[in-house]
């Protein structure tokens, strides 16, 4: 799954209006891979994510490396809004 991600998921984000901010492993659970995006709205979030998925290409890359099974256990999503003004993010 990291693999996938690192190697066909990184490169596409930026053609579907997906701005990529940082990729981070956790120390405790090896197969938890986090990534932090950023959109101008919602809106935005919403139709970059549904032209992602609709990807053909990408949904080829899905497909043959889930022959065997999704990779994936769970996703969670969640929409963050900065809490603090003037820092790096923000």
């Amino acid at each position: 799954m990291k693999a996938r991600f690192k190697n066909e998921v990184v490169k596409r984000l930026p053609t579907h209006g997906i701005e990529l901010l940082g990729v981070f492993e956790s120390a405790t659970e090896a197969a938890r891979l986090t990534y932090l995006t950023r959109f101008k709205s919602e809106d935005d979030r919403s139709k970059a994510w549904a032209a992602f998925g609709a990807d053909p290409d990408w949904r080829a890359v899905k497909a043959a490396s889930e022959v065997d099974g999704p990779l994936l256990k769970n996703q969670t999503v969640s929409v963050l809004s900065p809490a603090v003004a003037g820092l790096l993010l923000a």
